[in-house]
């Protein structure tokens, strides 16, 4: 017995000399913390140091400004909307009009669409000797919008200013939506490429129509200014409306960095952050307004924002006034408090010093100014200008549906308009829906964690990788058809989130003796998963910084083909990719990209990605980024032709386009549909 231990031990030391240490030789180095919240706020954090950080000359940014301002556009919806072009003043009707000391009330409402309709309240100074300057008044999230604000409103007209204040779609008197994935599930609100911000830009844009148009307003002195969501149009409008002369955004904004690492977004509404499919932050957008003059005003503790993200807004964004010579024409103003004009509302005779000097010329101090009347002086119900309801064929409560426009369905009457549809449809997703994808892929790090001979005929071995930087991941090659020197064909399983052991097994029911098989975890799934009440968060947080769970999982997967590509014992160039319910969608969109798969197998696939989610964010995470302006996963699945597909168990009447494209191409016998 002695001897058999010294002869163990002799064997067994010199395996241990030779590797790093104890720890390393059974887990391997801790160098990937598969942590999606630090992945997250890294992310976020690089995403706000690149803001404008490869600006470095006037010329540049002119250079650059055109275009994003169309990607900005675009980002809140505004794709097919005239933006840039010039237009005819939006129809309007005027309900009645209250007359006040010194100026009057008109109210009226506007139609910024088709039956989309704009309540307002028109602030007029009375005997005006000469057109006005003009300010538009966005409301924020208050319930009651335009009595909530009108303070600011009268402040304005007794100073001289003609002022329009809009109402939002989501409070005041028709209450359409804002909150669609923050408090509905709406998460394919993100996969639509609608914000409700843009809806709200739009209806700015047109009130500032309005006010071009009036006798009383002369066009060349407009300003724009809100709090809170009212503060985040009042930098999406400048920047996309250079008619706007001055503005001031009030609580609107805060650094991508900053929402993501001390989860302010959480608190936020949908519209604070555009779909942001070109990875900006706010100076992108700030840089817009430039060289105009704009105020970025914020008090140091506000629980929607820290003092210090605003700050950093306002330190990038000065870069491009620091360019244009005007730097004198940005300014961050302070205050303390919450979430509001200041503790003692400090900000309000700032603000109307700031418009009186941009757009009247005269120079009157806050303190000449005084304290501004804040009471609120008339009810809801007299500034109310649906007296009867809306009116009829009103679509402010279902704008969503219609606001972005979808992909039509194709009709291909040959194979070779499939393949061009297939190559278009790639392109402007890598542009639009997987932009996040890492410009140059990391090293694979690749190693083998485990292997044996038990559990399947010619062996089983672990692999992990890295896909990408903060993640390492494993895939696991149960060899059934061959053995590690053969190269074989490989199916290749993909897991879904919570499933059993065993669950996906039956995917390749009868076809392991033909077939080496591997099962694969993206990220968020097996011993990488994360808890299912923090998806509400992690999906809200991942838009932001401008991916989806499932775009981070179809990147998982197509690196994981990449290195299944390197193994001993896989041939190249027959994988085969497996899955069902959630990942169903991450298979097709991963196997569209690859562009290598020779078949797909999907058991249970959604009828579509416009599909409502639990509203606390749990389940099937299968929303990205502006695909449905692009394509839908019907479509995708059919762009695999004239490879062979499989479907089974629950199938959507929809997959019924598929199996009829794949009939009359010829190539029905490549699908087969299974219940």
């Amino acid at each position: 017995m002695k001897s058999t231990i010294s002869l163990f031990v002799l064997f067994i030391i010199p395996g241990f000399l030779m590797s790093q240490s104890y720890h390393e030789v059974i887990t391997g180095p801790l160098d990937q913390p598969n942590n999606i919240r630090n992945y997250l706020m890294k992310e976020a954090a690089e995403l706000s140091s690149k803001s404008l950080d490869s600006i470095t000359t006037l010329g540049e940014w002119k250079a650059v400004k055109g275009q994003k301002k169309t990607e900005l556009a675009e980002m809140l919806g505004l794709e097919n909307y005239p933006v840039f072009e010039k237009r005819s003043s939006p129809d309007i009707t005027i309900v009645d009009t209250i007359s006040q000391d010194g100026f009057d009330i008109v109210k009226l409402y506007y139609e910024s669409l088709d039956n989309v309709f704009v309540p307002a309240n028109l602030y007029i100074p009375q005997d005006l000797g000469t057109a006005a300057p003009a300010i538009l008044y966005v409301c924020g999230h208050a319930h009651t919008q335009k009595h909530h604000y009108q303070a600011h409103a009268r402040s304005f007209a007794e100073q001289g200013f003609v002022c329009l204040i809009i109402e939002t779609i989501q409070r005041g008197e028709v209450r359409g939506e804002h909150l669609g994935a923050y408090e509905k599930g709406w998460f394919q609100w993100y996969s639509r490429g609608y914000n409700p911000a843009g809806v709200e830009v739009w209806n700015g844009i047109r009130g500032i129509d309005l006010l071009q148009h009036l006798d009383e307003v002369d066009p060349g002195r407009i300003g724009v200014t809100g709090i809170s969501g009212g503060g985040s149009q009042s930098w999406y409008l400048p920047a996309l409306d250079e008619r706007i002369q001055a503005a001031v955004a009030v609580a609107g904004a805060g650094s991508l960095e900053g929402q993501v690492c001390q989860k302010t977004l959480d608190d936020h509404c949908d519209c604070m952050m555009p779909v942001n499919t070109y990875l900006w932050d706010f100076p992108d957008i700030g840089a817009l307004i430039a060289p105009r003059p704009f105020v970025i005003a914020q008090t140091r503790h506000d629980g929607y924002y820290s003092i210090e993200s605003v700050r950093d807004l306002y330190h990038r964004t000065l870069k491009i006034y620091d360019l244009y010579g005007t730097a004198e024409n940005l300014a961050m103003m302070e205050a303390p408090g919450g979430h509001s004009y200041g503790a003692n509302e400090e900000m309000r005779p700032l603000i109307l010093s700031f418009f009186l000097e941009q757009l009247q010329g005269i120079k009157k101090s806050p303190d000449e100014i005084g304290v501004i009347e804040i009471a609120k002086v008339l009810s809801n119900e007299q500034l109310a200008v649906y007296t009867e309801g809306p009116p009829d064929k009103d679509r402010t409560k279902s704008i969503q549906e219609t606001f972005v426009p979808r992909a039509n369905i194709p009709d291909f009457k040959n194979k070779e308009e499939l393949f061009e549809y297939r190559e278009e449809i790639k392109k402007v997703l890598k542009e639009k829906t997987f932009r996040a994808f890492p410009e140059e892929p990391v090293s694979f790090e690749g190693r083998l964690d485990f292997s044996t001979r038990n559990f399947s005929k010619f062996g089983r071995e672990v692999y992990s990788f890295v896909p990408e930087e903060g993640w390492r991941l494993k895939l696991d090659i149960r060899r059934t058809a061959s053995q590690k020197e053969e190269p074989a064909p490989v199916i290749l399983v993909l897991k879904n989130p919570n499933e059993g052991k065993w669950e996906s097994n039956h995917l390749v029911s009868g076809k392991n003796k033909d077939h080496n098989v591997v099962y694969f975890e993206a990220r968020g799934i097996g011993e990488s998963g994360w808890a299912e009440n923090q998806k509400w968060h992690i999906r809200r947080a991942s838009a932001w910084i401008g991916r989806t769970i499932a775009s981070m999982r179809v990147y998982d997967v197509i690196r994981c083909l990449e290195y299944l590509r390197t193994l001993d014992g896989v041939d190249p160039n027959n994988i085969h990719l497996a899955a069902k319910d959630e990942m169903t969608v991450v298979a097709a969109y991963a196997a569209l990209l690859d562009g290598n798969i020779k078949s797909l197998t999907l058991e249970n696939p959604p009828a579509t990605q416009d599909i409502e989610s639990d509203p606390e964010g749990r389940g099937p995470a299968m929303e990205m980024l502006n695909c449905l302006r692009i394509t839908d996963i019907v479509q995708v699945v059919a762009s695999h032709f004239p490879q062979k597909i499989t479907l089974l168990g629950h199938i959507p009447e929809t997959y019924e386009w598929v199996k009829t494209t794949y009939n009359n191409l010829g190539f029905a016998e490549r699908i087969e549909i299974l219940d």
